[in-house]
């Protein structure tokens, strides 16, 4: 068993960064899917919609929710899901190499996967790269 990823992000955000990563990684090794809820989305019916991912990634190990913006709808969905009963973790600023440390690291709980997640997020920023 392994803990579920779902990319709950802004439209167009989260397809392109798992294409991204298939090209980087190939196949992964941890189950995850992308909602990505458009702008004039009902946060209700997303947060259904949501719901629904969550129950299909999870393996008994938990679903870590990767957002892109703290505090905008799609994390706000996320935020609701444990709400729900189910055993989350939201980690926001979603950004490639957040998505590629996280997918490196199958064996990880969802405890230790959320802090890879924000590790990798803040390691992959650089500023000037000589």
């Amino acid at each position: 068993m392994s803990v579920g990823i779902l990319l709950l992000t802004h439209e167009a955000m989260g397809d392109a960064l798992v294409t991204a990563a298939h090209h980087v990684m190939g196949q992964f090794a941890l189950p995850l899917e992308v909602l990505e809820v458009p702008a004039s989305a009902d946060p209700d019916a997303a947060l259904g919609n949501a719901s629904q991912c969550a129950r299909e990634l999870d393996q008994g190990e938990g679903v870590l929710v990767l957002s892109d913006l703290y505090g905008a709808t799609p994390c706000n969905i996320a935020q609701r899901l444990s709400g729900l009963g189910f055993r989350t973790h939201c980690v926001s600023g979603l950004n490639l190499p957040m998505l590629l440390r996280v997918l490196n690291y199958p064996n990880q709980d969802l405890d230790e996967l959320a802090q890879t997640a924000a590790s990798g997020g803040r390691g992959g920023i650089c500023i000037d790269h000589a």
